[in-house]
């Protein structure tokens, strides 16, 4: 199936690609085989459109690569099979080492240059765990570029940072969300524009480049048959991968920078994550939310720029 027109970008960039039996999209102006790639892995409930500001400015000194995660976007979505349930035909478990593959499998197929990844969000999570795959391999990632690294305070493993009220209702809301009655019904409430809009308005504070396109894009995929399994799966990740988690063992240098008006992803705690080896730049940006890459790539772009040049130059890559 050939992916479908893009509202962000020109026709002849969009690709799929067949991955464990699925479709997967991504976008590149093209792949030369002759510089560095830079792999661009979006957030929860977004997709490779949300990369529209960045990905043609990149790709003016290398080669650049936006994916499309498997349940997000024009990529395939299969149902969710989550653990203890009896496995179907065709179901997938969603999680932190299943992107991370489909991520690092592609690098690995489709890459034969240098590559950094740079992840937002939970693709921050995706870029940590696919280098430490990669690494695995011995085919190590130059370096990862963290936007507002999800850091999922919900999971079991940190389940003492919380407040004793929500400590004591934990078991009732793991029940409550393996239902998938209740988990399409949610999802489909959520996945309304206008809901859509309101959430935006929490992410970019300034306001800025939070706009009809944006809202379009993300609610087009929310459309797509079986939208609403890897959300499912997402919610009931209580025990997955944790971005310090990685970092206390990645070897891949790191890089982080953090909009310090995030409201779901707090800069303090991001700020302690400089006590590993592997973090070797951090940078708080004022006044910027969750998605600081869209909402103020003029600040974003050269800071990326900066520091994807630095790994690659440290591997005797460049900038063309």
């Amino acid at each position: 199936m050939p992916p479908l027109p893009s509202a962000c970008y020109p026709e002849s960039w969009l690709h799929a690609w067949r991955w464990q039996d699925l479709q997967v999209s991504y976008v590149t102006p093209g792949l030369s085989q002759q510089r560095p790639v830079v792999v661009l892995v979006h957030g929860f409930g977004a997709c490779k459109e949300h990369w529209r500001h960045n990905l043609t400015p990149l790709s003016e000194h290398w080669d650049v690569v936006a994916i499309d995660l498997v349940g997000f976007g024009e990529s395939e979505k299969p149902r969710a099979q989550l653990d203890g349930e009896i496995a179907e035909s065709g179901s997938m478990r969603y999680g932190i080492d299943f992107w991370a593959q489909q991520v690092k499998d592609f690098v690995v197929t489709h890459l034969h240059q240098p590559v950094a990844l740079v992840g937002n969000s939970i693709g921050g999570v995706v870029a940590l765990a696919a280098a430490e795959q990669l690494e695995a391999a011995q085919q190590p990632a130059q370096g990862v570029v963290l936007v507002d690294c999800a850091q999922r305070a919900i999971d079991d493993k940190r389940v003492d940072e919380q407040p004793f009220g929500r400590r004591l209702g934990r078991p009732l809301l793991k029940s409550l969300v393996q239902k998938r009655w209740l988990t399409t019904a949610l999802f489909r409430a959520l996945a309304k524009p206008g809901v859509i809009r309101t959430v935006l308005r929490q992410a970019y504070p300034t306001g800025s480049n939070n706009d009809d396109a944006l809202v379009d894009v993300l609610h087009r995929a929310t459309q797509d048959t079986g939208a609403s399994e890897s959300f499912r799966g997402f919610i009931n990740l209580f025990n997955d991968r944790l971005a310090t988690e990685l970092l206390a063992v990645l070897t891949t240098p790191v890089s982080v920078m953090w909009g310090k008006k995030d409201p779901w992803e707090p800069v303090e705690e991001a700020q302690r994550w400089t006590r590993f080896t592997c973090v070797e730049n951090f940078e708080p940006l004022e006044s910027l939310g969750h998605c600081p890459h869209d909402e103020a790539p003029e600040q974003v772009n050269p800071l990326l720029l900066s520091w994807i040049t630095a790994m690659f130059d440290a591997n005797g890559g460049s900038v063309s």
